[in-house]
């Protein structure tokens, strides 16, 4: 490659009807002076190229960085949807195992209790009807067996000064107590049914 000096130290051989000296040198000069401005923009230039090519290849390194860091967002992306489902999945099935323990649960309370009432129930009528059989067999015995019960307490506890009209008024009010006693036993009666 020829350089601005191989043009300044050139000689030409000089000839009878060659170009002039001064107009060629100052060509010459021009040419130099020409040459060395490319030169350097030329160098200039390279350098510049260069710097864009660096950075060119850190923008692509970049830029790959930056492609590989938002296919691996991505993908975290992806696994972490993916495990927010499975556990809300895994949320779903235990609160729903939860609930049907609880219903079980529930039933079986419900069942037991149920069944509970029932046998009170039932004690409550048996208690009922024997202590409403009890009643009623004392009533009969009283009814059955009364007038002569009172006869013999009459006979047995009654002090012999009393007179036959005492006895006999007494003896009235007594019916009469038996009678209300009666009365009141068969309303008890009654009522427990």
């Amino acid at each position: 490659m020829i350089t601005p000096a191989d043009i300044e130290y050139k000689e030409f051989t000089k000839a009878v009807r060659g170009y002039k000296e001064e107009e060629v040198d100052a060509f010459l000069d021009l040419i130099i002076i020409d040459m060395e401005n490319l030169l350097r923009e030329n160098k200039k230039l390279k350098a510049d190229l260069e710097k864009v090519r660096n950075q060119m290849s850190q923008q692509a390194s970049t830029e790959t960085s930056v492609y590989e860091t938002l296919e691996a967002a991505k993908s975290l992306m992806n696994d972490i949807a993916a495990s927010a489902e499975r556990r809300a999945e895994t949320l779903l099935k235990n609160a729903e195992m939860e609930a049907s323990l609880i219903k079980k649960e529930a039933r079986e309370s419900v069942a037991k209790l149920t069944e509970e009432g029932n046998r009170l129930r039932s004690q409550v009528d048996t208690l009922r009807s024997r202590y409403k059989r009890l009643l009623e067999e004392e009533l009969e015995r009283i009814s059955y067996f009364g007038d002569d019960l009172f006869r013999e307490f009459e006979n047995e506890f009654m002090p012999a000064s009393m007179t036959y009209e005492s006895i006999t008024e007494k003896s009235s009010s007594e019916e009469k107590n038996m009678k209300e006693s009666r009365q009141d036993l068969s309303k008890t009666i009654v009522n427990l049914r």
